[in-house]
């Protein structure tokens, strides 16, 4: 028998077997007294018919509304409509759906979107918070995606690990000085990151720290960042904290005449969708997108089925931090030889 264009209801499924709504309904929710042999009859009968729960009935059954919230902190960045894309699809692996907001980088705005998403109904939310922000009390359990370091963080990926994945690979390509640049200094991320980059150098390694936001702040927004006069002064690698930054540096030494690699090498942090395509073509660190969005949806599902909710909780995860990986590109080759003098000029 075909579905009717709607699909079947109820209704249509018990007259089938000649059994009650009652019973067809506890049988495919789970409650109720029902044999385990009907059970099974019955929800065969209703995958043939093509039968789809009411979202809104178990709603009103359950008191959830099958709806995660997810908070990205700037959708216009490419790096977080991947990571979106990854939440989506655990969540609906899980049985649910997403609500997505935006909080645009901006403290009142993102509170304003998980005050909006709690309204909705959501059954829980998944918060990938602003720069320098902790998430306060919300009446939904919350996963938290920032960094190991931020306090109450679920899961992330380990950025200091790929802070050290960077270093290593530079130092094995004979690179001494090595130039960091980040874009926001109260990043936990981007803070992490320089952290496990300066811990990965090997002695006789040098390394300092161009804050881009620094130079913005002082009126210098768009402003070339002086990376050729740094390479005059010696450096020979420069490890942006985010491929975005990465390529600011790539296009400003390549208009300085600067070569890549052969010059300098230049590094970034995400493989995002362009760094594979650009010239040279970028060695990041990337994040296992998947995986993180997988542990982080289990872990709240978890928390939202089991029943042990709290207001305002933050949930926790078996597995809070994931490996980063290193993509070895073009933009990254061996290091000139030193000039006679063993530290760049500063």
């Amino acid at each position: 028998m075909a579905p009717s264009r709607s699909g079947p209801n109820l209704s249509r499924i018990a007259t089938s077997l000649g059994v009650s709504v009652a019973t067809v309904s506890n049988a495919l929710s789970g409650k109720g007294r029902v044999s385990g042999q009907l059970i099974e009859r019955i929800r065969e009968h209703a995958a043939e018919l093509g039968y789809v729960p009411s979202q809104a009935g178990r709603a009103l059954r359950t008191g959830r509304s099958g709806v995660l919230g997810l908070v990205l902190p700037d959708i216009a960045n490419p790096l977080f409509p991947k990571i979106a894309q990854a939440i989506e699809f655990a969540a609906s692996a899980a049985g649910y759906g997403v609500l997505i907001a935006d909080s645009r980088g901006d403290i009142a705005t993102q509170t304003e979107a998980i005050d909006r998403l709690v309204e909705r109904g959501v059954d829980g939310m998944i918060v990938i918070p602003r720069r320098a922000t902790r998430i306060s009390s919300t009446t939904c359990p919350v996963a938290i995606i920032d960094t190991p370091s931020t306090p109450g963080n679920t899961v992330s990926a380990d950025h200091w690990q790929g802070g050290r994945e960077i270093a290593d690979h530079l130092a094995d390509l004979g690179h001494r000085h090595i130039l960091i640049i980040g874009n926001n200094q109260e990043s936990s991320v981007q803070n992490d990151r320089v952290g496990g980059i300066r811990a990965g150098m090997r002695p006789g390694m040098h390394s300092e720290t161009l804050w881009i936001d620094r130079l913005e702040q002082d009126g210098g927004r768009g402003c070339p960042l002086g990376l050729a006069e740094k390479a005059r002064q010696g450096f020979t690698a420069f490890a942006a904290l985010s491929d975005l930054q990465a390529l600011r540096a790539l296009t400003e030494l390549q208009q300085a005449g600067v070569n890549v690699p052969a010059d300098v090498s230049v590094t970034g942090f995400d493989d995002l969708i362009w760094s594979p395509v650009v010239t040279p073509s970028l060695t990041t660190v990337r994040m296992d997108m998947d995986r993180i969005a997988g542990i982080a949806v289990s872990a709240l599902v978890a928390t939202i089925r089991a029943n042990r909710i709290r207001e305002g909780m933050l949930v926790t995860a078996e597995i809070e931090r994931v490996a980063m990986q290193l993509i070895v590109r073009q933009s990254s080759g061996p290091a000139k030889p030193a000039p006679e003098t063993s530290e760049p000029k500063t």
